[in-house]
């Protein structure tokens, strides 16, 4: 089944300027506030208001005569539609190439990706679409999206439900659509104004009219949309093109349904594939396998590898992890094999011990678990323990050295969790503690070990002093004190649990 991801950038027209003015450094980002203009029945009106323009109500398509009317000082810009479909277009083929194999255009400020053969890589579907809006959000970009069966379903949820990124479950998408208004069918306005007169204001209750007199009424245009949103009827989407150097197709005679068939597709692809490959002498380090079905829709699967590789059986061993889970419909009657992501990779010796290597493990982990379950940790320079360690790529380098400090818990408790506790102020360990309702006496302690805050962060100067603590039965503990036990501005003298010693 189709997943589809609608992907909403409601400022894209101000904020592509603003990163097109930021790249360039001249002439600047415009005065704030401003609006971005276009020529519209025989006048100017408001196609995009920055920000602030926004706050002062401003709206776009209104008049821009009425606007200066209101705000005499408005700075005002042209907007260049050309512009934003050709950077529009930029961010599809990026997003093809980290995201998903399959990103259609959805203009003027949007697009849909099939998540259905890639969100297993980043954790599951919620968790893609957090990944995708969290990294345009660092580019200056703010986005909603939404996933669903349907694009018409998605692009609904994208624009008008109430949290900015939403998972409808399959099958599901009719009852998440039944509360939003008619026009999230993307209707004409005219038509979404005759259902406003009628008293008709959400789909629902469009859904609960006969579907004959809607149609008498309002035509079939209205119809299509309603049935495309709910899956009644097709809605085909023009994905964009992968690059001809480095993608396969393979046509059948015949279409196949049959698993075996599948794989027996990948074992034919991936060699041609390969080759292409060595003559560029390029590695993939992301592939999409792309089924087309007898009803003109796709089926796709996406992998990627921790290192540059072109090894017909390594890189086919992914893609039949895969494989089990693509739904042929009617029948496959063509596939691609496409490589969007390459690096580098030279020729290589193979030795008589050559073997699957570090990468070759990694790659297949990924492949089952996710691109982000696989891992490795690396030090980083912070004031206290929770925070000097990071995830990094499992290939990675790693710069920098593990700093030797006294003994460290093999568990540590995230977040620190609130203990009672009982010690002589202000340097003394703790003589019994209270941790989940049960309390522990201390037979033995060392400390403390005094860890000073990031001083240049924190102007107060935050101090936990450090306790290992041992009690009556055997267990030992690490356990601190917010703030040096004199000065109140150093902390509040609050007991915390921080890591456990021992299984």
């Amino acid at each position: 089944m189709p997943r589809l991801l609608s992907l909403w950038l409601p400022n894209w027209p101000v904020e592509r300027l603003l990163r097109a003015r930021r790249s360039t450094a001249s002439p600047g980002p415009p005065p704030e506030p401003f609006v971005l203009v276009r020529e519209a029945r025989n006048c100017q009106e408001v196609a995009a208001a920055s920000a602030e323009a926004l706050r002062l109500g401003i709206k776009a398509g209104e008049p821009l005569a009425r606007v200066r009317a209101r705000l005499p000082g408005l700075h005002v810009e042209p907007h260049d539609a050309a512009a934003d479909a050709a950077a529009l277009a930029r961010l599809g083929h990026w997003l093809r190439a980290r995201m998903s194999p399959l990103v259609a255009l959805d203009p003027p400020d949007g697009l849909f990706l099939e998540a259905a053969g890639a969100s297993h890589l980043f954790g599951g579907e919620a968790r893609m679409l957090e990944t995708l809006v969290a990294r345009l959000a660092r580019s200056g970009l703010s986005a909603r999206a939404a996933l669903a069966d349907t694009a018409g379903a998605a692009h609904a949820l994208a624009r008008f439900a109430a949290a900015p990124t939403l998972v409808v479950p399959p099958h599901a998408h009719p009852e998440s659509l039944a509360p939003l208004p008619v026009a999230a069918l993307r209707l004409p306005a005219e038509d979404a104004a005759g259902l406003a007169r009628l008293g008709i204001a959400t789909i629902a209750d469009l859904l609960a009219l006969p579907r004959a007199s809607i149609g008498r009424r309002f035509g079939l245009p209205l119809l299509r949309r309603l049935d495309a949103a709910l899956g009644q009827a097709g809605e085909p989407l023009g994905f964009l093109p992968h690059p001809e150097q480095l993608a396969v197709t393979l046509p059948l005679a015949e279409p196949v349904a049959e698993p075996q068939a599948l794989h027996a597709l990948i074992d034919r692809l991936v060699p041609l594939l390969c080759q292409k490959l060595a003559q560029g002498g390029q590695g993939a380090r992301r592939l999409d396998l792309l089924f087309q079905r007898l009803d003109g829709t796709i089926a796709a699967v996406r992998t990627g590898t921790a290192a540059p590789s072109r090894e017909v059986a390594h890189l086919a061993r992914l893609l039949h992890l895969l494989v089990d889970g693509v739904d042929p419909g009617f029948g496959i009657e063509a596939a691609t094999l496409a490589c969007p992501l390459a690096a580098t990779l030279p020729p290589q010796q193979q030795g008589p011990d050559s073997g699957p290597g570090l990468a070759e493990t990694v790659d297949r982990l990924a492949a089952r678990l996710g691109e982000g379950a696989v891992f490795r940790l690396a030090p980083r320079a912070a004031a206290f323990p929770e925070a000097s360690v990071v995830s990094a790529p499992p290939l990675a380098t790693i710069s920098g050295s593990w700093p030797a400090h006294l003994p460290r818990p093999t568990r540590l408790v995230e977040p620190p969790e609130r203990v009672d506790a009982i010690a002589m102020l202000p340097d003394r360990p703790p003589v019994m503690f209270v941790w989940r309702g049960r309390r522990h006496r201390v037979r033995a302690a060392d400390g403390p070990e005094r860890m000073h805050g990031e001083w240049w962060t924190e102007p107060a100067g935050p101090v936990r002093d450090y306790f290992v603590v041992e009690d009556e039965e055997g267990a030992r503990f690490w356990l601190f004190r917010c703030g040096d036990g004199e000065d109140p501005a150093t902390g509040d003298f609050s007991w915390h649990l921080h890591g456990l010693f021992g299984a």
